[in-house]
């Protein structure tokens, strides 16, 4: 069986998660709306237990903690949410960069097609934005930054606690799309980080649930406004019946990653060693500044070899992508790369591997082999 590299797509469920999920569906399958009876209070306790894991990992009060159905959704519901305070206070202009995910780049398209000044910094080749361009680029009518934590591509970590430091006195909020880092490296617990969007899947955790922790500056929440309106749940934010097991699961997933995150860090870096060992014989890169990448995540630019050929010479050793999972059907340049100032013949050339603690050992032999029969 081959070894699964693309986690950064989604990760495998933890096994415990898995159980409590299980347990939730087919045992304790009580509505936490349902106020009447002893299965509705026992679905809301653990609501409430789930809101407090997810908001411990980032040091948050669970009453900041709304559930979505993911990141986009999360991402969605931040940019878009917060648009008509931001049109009503006048501050229309928006910081972000060239290499967020997609679900944080179509919705700034939507506020830019209604008239919002939206501005994209270039990460470079380092694939990481400078907080100076950044605070020279801010303006009295920035009303949003959106910065995401770890690209999703090439593992580069942004400096997020750095742009938060930098805004400490200005007014613009704040938005850190985490999907990729929340329960696996820290940087979001700084107080001026407003928002920020969790992913189920890529925590060890289920997939159709996610979180939006909405932080309180002030005492003041951030004005957001719903994109769906119907049953007033989440704070009148996300209506709908909440999805107990998919939040119980999210909830037990934050609450082992915090408390294995350590030990867990130890195995990804030890399948990073063997991982770096297939490509020893062949000339590559890495894109990105190796100084700021998590333990994770590689992309490698494999020279002349061409990505989607080494995918399919290695379908049966490893499984691994050349990109975010959400375009790799459409078989386009990334844009990730390509903001980094990667020519086209790089990034056919690229590779992005992604494990975690539970990726068994590589085959690296194998691997090598393959990738042997490529090379020029």
């Amino acid at each position: 069986m081959s070894v699964y590299l693309d986690c950064n797509a989604t990760s495998p469920v933890e096994p415990r998660v898995a159980e409590k999920v299980l347990f939730y569906l087919t045992e304790e399958f009580g509505n936490a709306g349902s106020r009447t009876h002893s299965s509705g209070l026992r679905a809301k306790k653990a609501v409430s237990e789930a809101r407090a894991h997810v908001a411990a990992v980032v040091g948050s009060d669970p009453s900041e903690v709304v559930f979505t159905s993911g990141a986009t959704e999360s991402n969605n519901l931040a940019l878009l949410g917060l648009s008509e305070a931001l049109r009503e206070s006048g501050r229309t202009h928006i910081l972000s960069t060239a290499i967020e995910h997609k679900a944080v780049l179509e919705p700034l398209e939507v506020l830019a097609e209604n008239g919002f000044d939206v501005e994209l910094l270039s990460p470079g080749s380092a694939g990481r934005i400078s907080v100076d361009e950044l605070g020279a680029r801010l303006r009295t009518d920035t009303g949003l930054v959106t910065v995401m934590q770890v690209n999703n591509e090439t593992g580069v970590r942004q400096p997020t606690q750095e742009i938060a430091e930098r805004l400490a006195d200005h007014e613009a909020f704040f938005h850190v799309d985490a999907a990729q880092g929340f329960g696996k490296v820290d940087g979001l617990e700084h107080e001026r980080v407003d928002l920020i969007s969790v992913s189920g899947h890529k925590v060890y955790g289920p997939k159709g649930i996610g979180a939006l922790i909405a932080r309180r500056r002030r005492l003041n929440r951030p004005p957001l406004r719903p994109l769906m309106v119907g049953g007033g749940q989440e704070r009148g934010l996300r209506p709908g019946t909440l999805p107990v097991p998919l939040i119980v699961g999210l909830g037990e997933a934050a609450a082992i990653a915090r408390r294995d995150r350590l030990a867990r860090i130890a195995r990804v870096e030890a399948v990073r060693h063997q991982i770096l060992g297939c490509f020893s014989e062949l000339s590559f890169d890495i894109n990105g500044a190796t100084e700021h990448l998590v333990p994770w995540t590689l992309n490698v630019a494999l020279d002349g070899v061409d990505a989607e050929a080494a995918i399919v010479a290695l379908k049966d050793v490893v499984e691994l992508s050349n990109g975010a999972a959400c375009t790799s059907s459409s078989y386009t340049t990334s844009h990730v790369l390509a903001a980094m100032g990667a020519d086209v013949d790089r990034a056919r050339s690229s590779l992005r591997l992604s494990w975690c603690h539970m990726t068994p050992d590589v085959p690296v032999r194998e691997v090598r082999s393959a990738l042997a029969l490529l090379a020029p």
